[in-house]
């Protein structure tokens, strides 16, 4: 897939992204999150004390998975960093709220997921992997 192609696949619908990230005890974690497109780069939301959220400020490395369940099955594997977004935490809960549960609830899962001690994280890709047809039809 070429780079637009894959943009255009992660913004489709209410696909959740699949997030790796690594452990205090340097095991695996990986959750499902809700996330939005900017540019390059994905963003999402999570509490500052949450494993996802406690690995990332310990180690900026991960893996973003999204993927299509329908055949003839497509996936975006996004390797990159992810850093803390200090810019517009409201605005961005907001927009992916709207994505996943509608513009009529959005301002209020915004509001409810902008509050003390959620980080707006940001993920720049450094590496990434589509696959279109996996299943070769």
């Amino acid at each position: 897939m070429t780079a637009d192609e894959y943009k255009s696949f992660l913004a489709y619908g209410t696909r959740t992204a699949n997030l790796a990230t690594v452990r205090n005890d340097k095991g695996p974690h990986v959750v499902p999150i809700w996330f939005a497109l900017d540019g390059d780069d994905s963003i999402f939301t999570t509490a500052r004390t949450s494993v996802k959220g406690q690995a990332i400020i310990r180690d900026e490395r991960v893996s973003l998975c999204v993927d299509d369940e329908e055949p003839p099955f497509t996936f975006t594997l996004i390797e990159g960093t992810a850093t803390e977004d200090t810019e517009d935490l409201l605005r961005w809960a907001t927009r992916i709220a709207a994505r996943y549960v509608g513009e009529e609830q959005a301002e209020a899962f915004g509001r409810r997921n902008a509050i003390e001690g959620e980080l707006l994280v940001r993920v720049t890709p450094t590496n990434v992997v589509t696959e279109n047809d996996v299943a070769g039809w």
